[in-house]
């Protein structure tokens, strides 16, 4: 995200090419970088590369159970494991650490070394974040390690308790000394994305700790809760940030993850994108290349959760199930528009502004994403994107607040207004804004959470997966709230009321599709998309399909099963690293 000289780059070099080595002292003097102000700010700038990246980001709900894609991930299959694995790789912490050790020189005044060190103690922190979400105990590292330290090197891993304390010191850290409160770019890191890190993370291991009982650690989950609440009021109280509302109703939400510059009134953090130091991303291609991208699709179990205008579920209306697009997508939450195709849909082609219905040439349920993608078709053509892509921003943090007093059964309807009751205002929702929900949505509940009995928290979880849709959170969501059994649920696409009929799917008065079992004679001047009727073909499952033969939802890859057991809550340690280090130890369900 930073541009830094050659000097400083060569120098960080040195520092984390090679892995657990201790560096030669003669070979670079440290006072250029730690006896001024600039050689700090110009270190530091090397920890931004641990952020994601702009793809990690918008292809990060690939992986989840309301994306249907063109295969199975691997990891879902009984093919995956050690051998397969990755993510086993401490360099970044080498190079945070050897910052740490060596940010002491009191040429420096204490204010800026305590800023400095906040920011590298910001970045230790969400290193062992993404470490602990991924293998569960990892090995707490806070030290350079000499080469002769092989009680070290060779160490097993330690404690979940003992690893998150030193986290949540980390961060603690970070929230007091950062002393940089705006960034008007929203490309750096400030006291409120430290807080609002500290309430990402305290909210994922209390939850964590509560609904994964097998840990024992349930009694400790409060005083997580407790403080993801605290540090997402700290950001809501005096932060600054609110939610975006420039702009009609029908862009305030799409215009967060469409713009070039990010929207700062509400985006804290974003990998920024420059056209002219071409630094671009590849959405647009991604998302409507037939061949390039996975054909990412919302799930129609999924869309159904998005609410009605007036507030009231979709899903407790008579005949909802048997729906066409066009009728099913009106009077609908308004980030449904502005995620997904529907009728109104325009892009623009060589200058012209052409209607866009949903194309399955893109797309496989039917529910084609736009939440990254630019409306130009200049942008198809390859990694042309210059919208910035946000890694934190308010309205997170709202969901964080919300969701860690409903888990800890404190919420409030002042605390709802603010947040949910918030959200839901933007989105064109006119009712159920200023009073916590009293009636439990049984399509909510039976389809994905059942043990859950309490409204507040069902809403709460419906919130937080709408707003934030492919932004790379529902993976992690189902894993601390122990729910990853969803990712074995069945993409289902819209309905389709009868096969070798076409649909108009803008209502244009053009038809745009038809389903078919064979190839038509005479060829239709619409698009046509084969099913096969029936579950098996020639003896084999059935991928593409209707419901009821000739009529009914689409399904996708119901033909390959999905496997999901206690072990898939972490990843394995790659083999190579369990060879190389056995006092690591496997974990469980991988050896």
């Amino acid at each position: 995200m930073k541009y830094f000289n050659l000097y400083i780059a060569l120098f960080v070099l040195l520092l984390t090419s090679c892995e657990m080595v201790e560096l030669p002292q003669a070979e670079v003097s440290k006072e250029p970088v730690f006896n001024t102000e600039a050689g700090l700010k110009l270190y530091s700038n090397s920890f931004y590369n641990i952020l994601p990246s702009a793809q990690d980001i918008y292809l990060g709900d690939d992986m989840s159970d309301f994306i249907a894609s063109n295969s199975i991930n691997q990891f879902l299959t009984n093919s995956y494991g050690p051998n397969q694995a990755s993510g086993w790789n401490w360099s970044d912490l080498r190079n945070i650490n050897f910052f740490i050790e060596n940010n002491t020189d009191e040429a420096v005044a204490p204010e800026v070394r305590e800023h400095y060190m906040g920011l590298a103690r910001f970045f230790r922190a969400f290193f062992y974040f993404e470490k602990v979400k991924r293998f569960g105990d990892v090995p707490w590292i806070s030290q350079v390690p000499d080469i002769n330290d092989t009680e070290l090197l060779y160490a097993g891993r330690d404690s979940r308790t003992l690893v998150m304390d030193s986290v949540l010191a980390d961060i603690d850290y970070a929230c007091t000394h950062i002393s940089k409160e705006s960034d008007a770019s929203s490309s750096s890191i400030t006291k409120w994305v430290a807080y609002a890190l500290k309430a990402r993370i305290c909210l994922f291991e209390g939850t964590f700790r509560k609904y994964h009982t097998e840990l024992g650690l349930q009694a400790s989950a409060d005083a997580w809760l407790e403080q993801a609440a605290a540090a997402a009021k700290e950001v809501i109280d005096h932060s600054g940030y609110a939610l975006n509302s420039s702009g009609d109703a029908d862009m305030a939400y799409r215009n967060l993850f469409v713009s070039t510059n990010p929207v700062n009134t509400e985006v804290m953090l974003a990998v920024v994108m420059s056209q002219e130091l071409g630094i671009l991303h590849a959405a647009n291609w991604k998302y409507t290349s037939p061949t390039y991208g996975v054909k990412s699709s919302l799930s129609r179990t999924f869309v159904n959760t998005y609410l009605n205008l007036d507030g009231t579920p979709f899903a407790a209306e008579a005949g909802y199930e048997t729906k066409p697009f066009w009728e099913e997508v009106k009077e609908r939450d308004l980030r449904l528009k502005q995620t997904i195709r529907l009728g109104d849909y325009t892009r623009v082609h060589g200058g012209q502004i052409i209607p866009a219905p949903p194309s399955f040439g893109y797309v496989l349920t039917g529910y084609q994403p736009i939440k990254w993608v630019l409306d130009d078709t200049y942008y198809d053509l390859r990694d042309y994107n210059d919208n910035s892509v946000a890694i934190f921003r308010y309205a997170e943090v709202l969901l964080n607040y919300a969701e860690a007093k409903a888990e800890l059964g404190t919420l409030n309807d002042a605390d709802w207004a603010m947040t949910i009751g918030a959200l839901r205002a933007r989105a064109g929702i006119t009712s159920g804004l200023d009073q916590l929900p009293t009636q439990i949505d049984s399509y909510l509940q039976t389809n994905y959470f059942p043990e859950i009995g309490d409204p507040v928290i069902l809403e709460v979880r419906r919130e937080r997966a709408i707003e934030l849709v492919m932004e790379g959170f529902r993976f992690n969501d189902l894993v601390r709230w122990k729910r990853g059994e969803l990712m074995k649920m069945n993409w289902r696409g819209f309905y389709v009321p009868a096969l070798n009929v076409p649909m108009d799917l803008n209502e244009d008065g053009i038809d745009d599709v038809i389903f078919v079992e064979q190839v038509p004679n005479p060829l239709p001047d619409v698009s046509y998309e084969f099913v096969q009727v029936g579950e098996t073909i020639n003896g084999e499952p059935n991928p593409q399909r209707l419901t009821n033969g000739t009529s009914g939802e689409l399904t996708w890859l119901d033909n390959i099963p999905r496997v999901w057991n206690d072990r898939n809550y972490y990843y394995p340690i790659p083999e190579n690293d369990v060879l190389m280090n056995p006092n690591l130890e496997q974990n469980p369900g991988w050896e």
